[in-house]
């Protein structure tokens, strides 16, 4: 009989009326989701606490996976099937994972706070809760109809004021802490008060800590605290009324959502001292079973560098540089620093010094002018554009000049937008005959080079004759001396690089005004938005200014009512613009009148909100306690759960799976507040993640017309070699899935048309889990047939009576079902889902071709097809007699007795054509597999009378004999 798809006429449906088709596909699927909810089948008792189960046992002595997915963001438009890759993929591993004896925590929450909500409730005047909330329902709809096993008892959402209320007590964990560089790790702020107040820290300018008020006291911990508000430059969108952070802004200068202009800008905002952590970010990843590709782009995101800081002096200031050449100071003909550094201002004179060259001033007047101007044009640059390697530097002389420490010469300081305050000092030492980019500036400014490390390819040491800078650290150096012999000179002549570098720094220390010392690129993490929709700090401040942390009795502090979401009205193009949050609206709000500790005070709220990443930093401890009120976690629970075991030396979740995207951002901070929180003692791991996959993604065509719009996708049609859409010709192009490229599909439409076991199966059949796929319609059906075969091996499709035999299977069979248990268990375990479908395919065409179906070898093919296909299986598995659910059952196991092939044919070539074939046993040694291969008749028949000159024996597939 032929196989249809779910349009096959109603002829089929009464000569068949229990085939599996798409009607009976969602009746099972929807009927068995009832079961499991009700039953709950997929709850994971903790060792402790309200989600511990007595039935259970102690479960603390059974083996435990913890499976995570990255927690998604609730669109209102809703998932198309892109979305749901990675989460069927951790759910067909949680269910082997149960099948295999282990006690599986996954779970799914949602990550609620956010921009996309705040825009629609600006644009529509509908509170940002209600539509996150009903796209929240419509994705657990959406996802429940795939089958997915989670324990709904642990979904959590980030907008609940039970999750952010321990939000808000996890950033009062940072804020009242400090980084102790001699104990490596964070300790609570009040032992940093004991130090200062009983003299063994002394203060800043050396007064006791008695004597410090209020204010002086609150700003000397800000320069500790692991969370501080500081004013910093920062990315400043008028057009959003907010800070963006780096990544929030496109490469041309502009914010990613509305494409308004993006400004550099010196605000106040709150700050996560991430910085201090950063050795042991880099350090800790030896301890995870993560992808090199995500170590090492966190390696370069953090950016460890050794070298020098070096102090220039200039008029009355220091300016402070950081380098790694050290060794060529004397080659420092000019310096840089960002329009931004916090030294330009106190350093530029009021009229052009004499003998100014007319083109380091930019046509201004006074160098005041001058840096003004450059500025205003520097701020609408984002850093991107600031770091392409542009053929022409642009920068503005200062008016000043500081002085070369080592020579003693006067150097002139410019501005420049190439030099950026997120690295080192937002200073640099320009050495134009030895980088790339100080070249090209020195070039279009007619700045002098000096070469002092030898070139070796021939070019001459007069850098005016060069074509671009000479950088390398295989050589020595050269003109790099200074009243060498006297007490405060010093000479690197004719040292290597590596000694050169060493002996400066020395001398540098030496008279105190260097010093060796490790850069970072990471810089402290921005941690305020000038946004309604998301967590509010818990954080007030008195008459005085100074901060107050609330209590943990008073949390969480709930997201106010406001008349208006949207941010202050800005003309998008004001760059001198700033802030004025929607919750500073609500005056009855901010101003509160508090009593924490000293009597009733009134006290004013901080307005500024925390950034979406935070509700993402942490959720992995939620999952595990969800319903505990009296901590953040349990620490029985989270011991078990991600604590350090032999297998995994740092802890954290036994797998977690999401996109490659993330690598520096939500996994760098995630690690960040993890490892606080260990120092804290709150939780035994020291990482959050310890084996991590990158899903990759399913792809669409996208189909445009000839204006390089994008049309419905699903309305194209093929014609001709070419592509059609309403009568005209559109082109096609291999693109992202997404409803703004009018190519996306939505799961629900493909459980409708063929059942979401099919749509599951589908899924992890296109390709290798870490391998972008594209996404094809016409191919689903392939899954369904297979489905509909599985189906039919074991129940009659025109009476629904089980058509499987008691009959013992014989050796093949056996044979073929132990090799396909072998081989689909270590699919499963490797997430190589792909594959293991095909074997399960494979052995249900065996099935097929045999005839009939043994129960022995059904059930074992229905237990392995499990985990992928859900529904139907536990179908399948009440047909055939089991009560209960089949998620527990124990997944199969090979017999190795069946697995080992009982003979393989060996090919024997001469002169590289076939002789003969042999049958040999799969452990046959090559001397063995020689002499038979000689000895036998067609082989002896062939050789005849020639002299065998050698023989090559491949055991057991292979003999080449050579002759003659």
């Amino acid at each position: 009989m032929s196989e249809t798809t779910p349009a096959s006429g109603a002829a089929e449906a009464a000569t068949e009326p229990f085939r599996y088709s798409a009607t009976l596909a969602a009746e099972i699927e929807s009927r068995w989701q009832d079961i499991w909810e009700k039953e709950g089948t997929f709850h994971a008792p903790n060792p402790t606490g309200d989600l511990a189960d007595p039935a259970a046992g102690d479960v603390s002595a059974k083996p435990h996976s913890f499976i995570m997915d990255m927690f998604p963001y609730p669109s209102g438009a809703g998932l198309h099937v892109g979305h749901p890759l990675g989460y069927i993929a951790t759910d067909v591993y949680a269910r082997y994972q149960r099948m295999t004896g282990h006690n599986v925590l996954h779970t799914l929450g949602y990550d609620a706070f956010g921009l996309p909500a705040e825009q629609h409730a600006v644009a529509t005047g509908q509170h940002p809760r209600i539509t996150t909330e009903a796209a929240i329902a419509n994705m657990r709809r959406q996802l429940r109809r795939l089958g997915l096993g989670h324990d709904p008892r642990r979904s959590i959402s980030t907008i609940d004021p039970e999750y952010y209320r321990w939000t808000q007590w996890i950033f009062l964990q940072i804020f009242n802490s400090w980084y102790d560089e001699a104990a490596q790790k964070a300790r609570p702020i009040d032992e940093l008060i004991a130090q200062f107040a009983d003299g063994s820290r002394p203060t800043p300018d050396g007064r006791a800590w008695a004597a410090l008020n209020a204010t002086e006291r609150d700003e000397l911990l800000g320069e500790y605290r692991l969370a501080y508000a500081k004013e910093v430059p920062v990315n400043w969108c008028p057009g959003l009324g907010t800070v963006l952070a780096n990544e929030e802004v496109t490469a041309d200068g502009r914010s990613e959502r509305g494409n308004f202009p993006v400004f550099k800008s010196n605000l106040r905002q709150w700050m996560m001292r991430i910085t201090a952590y950063a050795d042991r970010l880099i350090s800790d990843l030896d301890l995870l079973d993560w992808p090199e590709a995500i170590k090492l782009q966190q390696r370069n995101w953090i950016g460890r560098s050794e070298g020098a800081r070096v102090d220039f002096a200039v008029d009355g200031e220091k300016i402070t540089v950081f380098t790694t050449r050290p060794d060529t100071l004397f080659g420092a003909t000019y310096m840089v620093l960002a329009p931004e550094h916090g030294l330009v201002d106190s350093i530029v004179p009021a009229a052009w010094p004499e003998g100014t060259r007319a083109e380091w001033t930019g046509g201004a007047a006074t160098p005041g002018e001058a840096v003004a101007a450059y500025r205003a044009a520097a701020a609408a640059k984002s850093d991107v554009e600031r770091q392409v390697e542009a053929k022409v530097k642009t920068g503005v002389f200062t008016g000043a000049h500081a002085v070369n420490p080592v020579s003693g010469e006067p150097v002139p300081v410019f501005i420049a937008d190439y030099v950026l305050m997120g690295y080192g000092t937002g200073a640099i030492m320009a050495v134009p005959a030895h980088d790339h980019r100080d070249f090209a500036f020195a070039r279009a400014f007619e700045l002098p080079m000096r070469c002092v490390v030898r070139p070796t390819d021939g070019r001459g040491d007069d850098p005016a004759a060069w074509d671009d800078a000479f950088d390398t650290y295989d050589s020595v150096i050269v003109n790099s001396a200074h009243d060498e012999g006297t007490a405060d000179g010093i000479s690197l002549n004719g040292l290597s690089v590596v000694d050169a570098k060493a002996a400066v720094t020395a001398w540098l220390a030496e008279r105190g005004i260097g010093e060796g010392t490790v850069n970072y690129r990471l810089r402290d993490w921005l941690f305020s938005r000038q946004r309604y929709w998301g967590e509010p700090f818990p954080i007030v401040y008195d008459e005085d200014g100074v901060m107050h942390a609330l209590p943990e009795s008073m949390l969480p502090v709930q997201v106010p009512e406001v008349d208006d979401y949207s941010p202050h009205t800005y003309d998008p193009y004001d760059s001198t613009s700033s802030p004025k949050t929607p919750l500073s609206r609500n005056e009855d709000w901010v101003n509160v009148e508090l009593d924490l500790g000293d009597g009733p005070k009134t006290y004013r709220r901080e307005t500024n909100t925390m950034p979406n990443w935070a509700g993402s930093c942490w959720y992995e401890l939620r999952y595990i306690d969800p319903t505990n009120g009296a901590a953040v976690v349990d620490p029985a629970n989270e011991q078990y759960w991600l604590g350090p075991t032999a297998g995994k030396p740092g802890g954290g979740a036994d797998l977690y799976v999401g996109g490659a995207e993330h690598a520096v951002l939500h996994l760098l901070y995630a690690r960040f507040w993890h490892k606080v929180l260990h120092d804290l003692g709150h939780v035994a791991s020291v990482e959050p993640f310890h084996k991590l996959f990158n899903q990759g993604m399913i792809t669409a065509d996208v189909y445009r017309d000839e204006r390089g719009f994008p049309v419905p996708a699903a309305e194209v049609e093929e014609r001709d070699g070419g592509y059609v859409w309403q009568g005209e010709p559109v082109k096609r192009e291999a693109g992202k899935m997404g409803k703004s490229l009018k190519n996306a599909v939505a799961p629900d439409e493909i459980a409708d048309e063929y059942g979401a076991d099919t749509l599951r199966l589908y899924e992890m059949s296109m390709g290798p889990l870490d391998v972008s796929r594209p996404w094809d319609t016409r191919a689903v059906v392939g899954s369904y047939r297979f489905l509909q075969r599985l189906w039919r091996n074991v129940v009659s499709e025109a009476t629904g009576e089980l058509v499987v035999t008691d009959e013992e299977p014989d050796e093949a069979t056996l044979r073929a079902l132990h090799k396909a248990i072998d081989g689909i268990r270590g699919d499963m375990a490797g997430l190589r889902f792909n594959t293991a479908v095909a074997k399960a395919i494979e052995l249900n065409n065996y099935l097929v071709k045999r005839g009939s179906t043994p129960r022995a070898v059904a059930e074992q093919l229905v237990l392995m097809v499990a985990p992928l296909a859900p529904h139907i299986t536990e179908e399948l598995w009440r047909r055939l007699g089991h009560g209960d659910s089949l998620a527990h059952t124990d997944y199969p196991a090979a017999d190795p007795a069946y697995v080992v092939d009982e003979a393989v044919t060996c090919v024997v070539q001469i002169k590289g054509k076939v002789k003969a074939r042999l049958e040999v046993a799969p452990s046959i040694s090559d001397a063995e597999l020689e002499a038979l291969a000689l000895a036998d008749p067609a082989v002896v028949a062939a050789i005849g009378d020639a002299p065998v000159r050698k023989v090559i024996a491949r055991a057991p597939k292979l003999v080449n004999i050579v002759t003659g």
